[in-house]
């Protein structure tokens, strides 16, 4: 008699496994899309404009005031968006997660609505909002004060002002951070503490905010990173007011005349704060350990607020009219206005702005096509990559997977405009030459998402134990089926999140797209930046809220999908 053996166990018994082959393979890909651009960029840095040799470049960005003063400005803004974020965020976090506020889910929905809205279109919103002499609630101020013409108490052209608005569209990563957290610690471990005598602030010290203080300080590194790699809020509000940050001021170097060279440089300095602060919150939270051991446990006890419900609610409202209600109302009346900076009413409205994108702005259906394409193109592809590195580190699959790691986070550290650069040094000469081409716009988003597709796919294969893997590769599956078969459709949330949070970047994204793009690659946010350049805020504000749409539409549509539950972003 003769007994078949499946496949895969032939292929076990033979020793044939092609699964470190494709890994190997991945890490491949992981280099040219990391290394490469990088490579160059650390090659100019070192160069001349001659190519020769030399520090130079270094000793300018140190000693000039035109390079060490940005770097301050761009210091004092991330420090202080984070702080802002941290004193804003944590508190929401835990009114929503751990009280019996009213609508907590509606705080939640309105949170995720400023997550999604591109910063550099919310300092687009608060121009039409608070610019000095043409700013809404300027205008409202001298109307109920009756000033002159020429007073105002909002001005968004300052230092305060931009660190406003980076603030904005920052502490939704916090907020979210710190709520996910709560709500995964167990109210057992709470209720323990009362019993055992601790009052409800003890328990607070004691028992809540070290199982919360890992996010919050991930939340506050997140909140600095953002602040000090974002170009598209201080290119906006920034240079109209006479000072640089570092992306802006690298950004400058690039026009006419380029100097590539300085830009490298003064790239580099935001790569070694970045370790230095990864490094440091390693060392932090790696003196003590926090973990919740057990398996099922109840949700948490909410506390009740009694008579401050409703104010407390008002409150959140009221923060959330900064990034969310007050620029929305500002958009529908700029994009329905015949001036964006007069009030809307029913006898001037207009529908000049929408004919005028639709119909007269011959980029806006190229702009949208390039978008959609390289949106979905650049989630499906993200996604693939990043769940099967975020593998072979959790589950420590190849040899030198700590690298692998390292490579794959290491893109949150480079402003997307200087990653722009290195793809455009690196794309722009043989034996490939991609410039001109979606292709080149491909590979920088896919980089640009890469860390926190990682980071999110990582996170959910800790939750899955490896001994589900064990059992199937005991059976003769090799890693990568095992992968397929029995690890993915554990992680299907955790994909289709990955999935839809890269798609939003895509949309959002400004620094790179800056620098790659042509008159044929051009996507919908270039075309904002340069309706912008060109004081077209009516045009502007119809395509911001068709953008909106778009992003609003992917949200609620993976929210659809059956007992897929609500989409929570992480970073």
């Amino acid at each position: 008699m003769t007994i078949a053996i499946p496949a895969q166990v032939e292929r076990r018994r033979l020793g044939i496994d092609i699964s470190a082959s494709v890994f190997y393979a991945f890490a491949a890909i992981l280099c040219v899309l990391i290394v490469l651009p990088m490579s160059w960029l650390l090659l100019y840095s070192l160069t001349d404009a001659k190519g020769a040799l030399t520090l130079a470049n270094f000793h300018r960005l140190f000693t000039e005031s035109s390079f060490y003063d940005p770097l301050v400005t761009t210091f004092i803004i991330a420090t202080s968006s984070a702080f802002i974020c941290c004193a804003v965020a944590a508190p929401m976090g835990w009114l929503v997660a751990r009280t019996d506020l009213p609508y907590s889910g509606v705080i939640r929905a309105l949170v995720t609505a400023s997550f999604v809205t591109p910063p550099f279109l919310g300092a687009i919103a608060w121009e039409v909002l608070a610019a000095p002499n043409s700013g809404l609630l300027n205008k409202i101020f001298r109307m109920v004060t009756g000033v002159e013409q020429d007073v105002h108490i909002f001005n968004i052209y300052t230092l305060e002002g931009l660190i406003f608005v980076i603030s904005c569209y920052t502490f939704p990563y916090v907020f979210v951070l710190v709520a996910n957290s709560l709500d995964r610690t167990p109210g057992e471990l709470e209720d323990a503490s009362s019993i055992l005598g601790g009052g409800r602030w003890y328990t607070a010290r004691r028992v809540t905010i070290p199982l919360v203080l890992p996010a919050l300080l991930a939340g506050a590194l997140v909140a600095f990173l953002q602040a000090m790699t974002l170009f598209g809020s201080p290119a906006i509000l920034a240079l109209p007011a006479g000072f640089h940050t570092m992306t802006t001021k690298i950004w400058s170097l690039f026009q006419y005349p380029p100097k590539p060279e300085l830009a490298a440089a003064a790239s580099l300095p935001l790569l070694l704060l970045t370790i230095m602060l990864l490094r440091a919150e390693h060392m932090i939270l790696g003196r003590r350990g926090y973990s919740v051991v057990g398996g099922k446990y109840g949700a948490p006890r909410l506390i009740p607020l009694h008579a401050w419900r409703w104010p407390v609610f008002m409150f959140c409202l009221m923060v959330l009219m900064l990034p969310v209600f007050l620029p929305y109302a500002a958009l529908l009346n700029a994009a329905f206005s015949p001036i964006a900076t007069t009030f809307l009413t029913w006898h001037n409205a207009t529908m000049h702005n929408i004919e005028f994108v639709l119909f007269e702005l011959s980029a806006t259906s190229l702009a949208l096509k390039n978008t959609v394409i390289l949106g979905t193109a650049t989630a499906t592809i993200g996604t693939m990559i990043a769940l099967v590195i975020a593998y072979v580190t959790a589950r420590q699959a190849v040899k030198g997977h700590r690298i692998l790691g390292f490579l794959a986070t290491a893109p949150i550290a480079i402003p997307g405009i200087v990653l722009g650069v290195g793809l455009f040094l690196s794309y722009t000469r043989p034996p490939l030459v991609l410039y001109g081409t979606l292709w080149i716009l491909l590979i920088a988003f896919v980089t640009i998402a890469l860390p926190s597709a990682y980071q999110q796919l990582q996170a959910a294969f800790r939750t899955i134990h490896p001994e589900l893997e064990d059992a199937s590769r005991i059976l003769g599956a090799t890693r990568l089926r095992s992968l397929w078969e029995i690890t993915a459709p554990l992680l299907r949330t955790g994909v289709i999140a990955t999935w839809c949070f890269i798609f939003i970047g895509v949309m959002r994204e400004l620094s790179a797209a800056i620098i790659l793009f042509t008159s044929e690659t051009k996507v919908i946010s270039v075309l904002i930046y340069d309706l912008n350049e060109s004081g077209d805020l009516g045009a502007i504000s119809v395509i911001g809220i068709g953008m909106l749409i778009i992003t609003f539409s992917v949200v609620i549509a993976v929210n659809r999908i059956p007992g897929f539950g609500n989409v929570r972003f992480r970073n």
